[in-house]
C-alpha cells in the first residue's frame, strides 16, 4: 500500500509539474538517455487497431526550425529554445485504409499475425472504416482519424518526460498547408504518405509558471451506477 501512495503521488506530482512551456532555458540541454526514453514512451503507446500511424521527426537544425517559426505563430519562443523539438506526422490514406501496403506490412511483419488470419481482419478493418466511424468519407477524414491516434503518443510523451523533471509544450498554433510545403522541400513526407499532425517542444523551463488551474472533478467526471 505504501508503495501504491508513493507512486500516485509521484503520478500526480508529474501532471502539476507540467505545463505548456512557452519559453525554455537554451543553454540546458536534456541528455540523450532521457530524450531516448521520451521517444520510447511514443513508440510504445498505443494506436486504433495496432496501425500505429506516426513519425516522430526531431528538428535540431537551425536552419529547419527557422523556417518553420515563420509559419508557426504558436511555436515562437519554443522553436528557438527548446533542447528538441519534434514534428509529429501522421500517415494519409495511402498508408492507413485497410487494403494498404503499409496496414498489409504492419499486420504481417510487424504484429506478426498469420496470414489467413489477417485476410479474415481485413474484412473487419473494411467495415469499421467505411461504416462504423465513416472514414472513408474524404482523405482529410483519414488524416485527422490518424492525427488522434498521435495525439495518444504526445501526451505519453509529455508526461514521460514530466516524470523525470523535463518540460514540455505541444503546439498546433501553425499553417498546416505551409509547414506541409516545408517539410515536402525537406522530403520528409515519403511522397505524400505522411502529413503534418501536432509539434511537441522539450527542454527546460525559463522561468516558473503560475499555478495549475483547472476545473474541479465534479464538473468534468460523472458516475453512472
Amino acid at each position: 500500500m505504501t508503495n501504491n501512495v508513493s507512486k500516485n503521488k509521484e503520478i500526480l506530482d508529474a501532471f502539476t509539474f507540467r505545463h505548456a512551456t512557452k519559453e525554455f532555458d537554451p543553454t540546458k540541454k536534456i541528455s540523450k538517455e532521457d530524450f531516448d526514453l521520451i521517444l520510447e514512451a511514443g513508440r510504445l503507446s498505443p494506436s486504433s487497431v495496432g496501425y500505429e500511424p506516426w513519425k516522430f521527426v526531431v528538428v535540431q537544425n537551425l536552419e529547419l526550425r527557422e523556417k518553420l517559426q515563420e509559419v508557426s505563430w504558436g511555436a515562437q519562443g519554443q522553436l528557438p529554445t527548446a533542447s528538441h523539438f519534434v514534428v509529429i506526422l501522421a500517415r494519409t490514406i495511402k498508408d492507413t485504409k485497410y487494403d494498404s501496403e503499409y496496414v498489409k506490412d504492419q499486420m504481417l511483419n510487424v504484429k506478426k499475425f498469420p496470414a489467413d488470419l489477417f485476410d479474415k481482419i481485413k474484412a473487419r478493418y473494411k467495415s469499421f472504416q467505411e461504416d462504423d466511424l465513416h472514414l472513408l468519407e474524404n482523405e482529410r477524414t483519414m488524416l485527422d482519424w490518424a492525427g488522434k491516434q498521435t495525439y495518444i503518443a504526445l501526451a505519453n510523451m509529455m508526461t514521460a518526460a514530466a516524470l523525470i523533471g523535463i518540460d514540455s509544450c505541444p503546439v498546433e498554433g501553425f499553417n498546416f498547408d505551409k509547414v506541409q510545403e516545408i517539410l515536402e522541400e525537406e522530403n520528409l513526407l515519403e511522397d505524400g504518405h505522411l502529413a503534418i499532425s501536432v509539434m511537441v517542444a522539450f527542454g527546460y523551463r525559463a522561468k516558473e509558471p503560475r499555478p495549475k488551474t483547472r476545473k474541479e472533478v465534479k464538473d468534468v467526471v460523472q458516475w453512472i451506477e
